[in-house]
């Protein structure tokens, strides 16, 4: 279904920013490096190697430069799993309030002063 790869290349802040400055279109290594001013040229070719590795970034070779673009497969990936992660907490969410309602409906139809057919002493 996916590559924890995938997962792993994302789950830094740095290959993160690049995947949305890639969102605008193609860049060079030499253009993204210059987003990130705090870290070396070597370290954003690093970054970019483990995006390429995952598939988040493909690379295409225009004249003497590389020209990267991301790759929306991988991430189209990522949607389905966090799609199904939250239907799943939804749902769980959902069953507890459905319950919590029950719940509320049964008391109010006891009436006030009756206690709960669990908490009355048997004997």
């Amino acid at each position: 279904m996916f590559s924890v790869d995938v997962f792993d290349a994302v789950a830094d802040p740095v290959r993160r920013r690049i995947v949305v400055l890639l969102g605008d279109g193609p860049r060079t290594a030499g253009a993204l490096a210059a987003a990130f001013p705090e870290i070396s040229r070597p370290a954003v070719s690093r970054h970019l190697r483990v995006l390429r590795e995952a598939g988040l970034v493909e690379a295409e070779l225009v004249g003497r430069e590389r020209h990267y673009r991301v790759e929306h497969g991988p991430l189209r990936e990522i949607e389905r799993w966090l799609a199904t992660a939250r239907r799943r907490v939804w749902d769980q969410r959902l069953d507890a309030l459905e319950t919590e309602v029950h719940r509320t409906r049964r008391d109010r139809a006891r009436g006030p002063g009756e206690e709960p057919m669990d908490a009355r002493s048997t004997g």
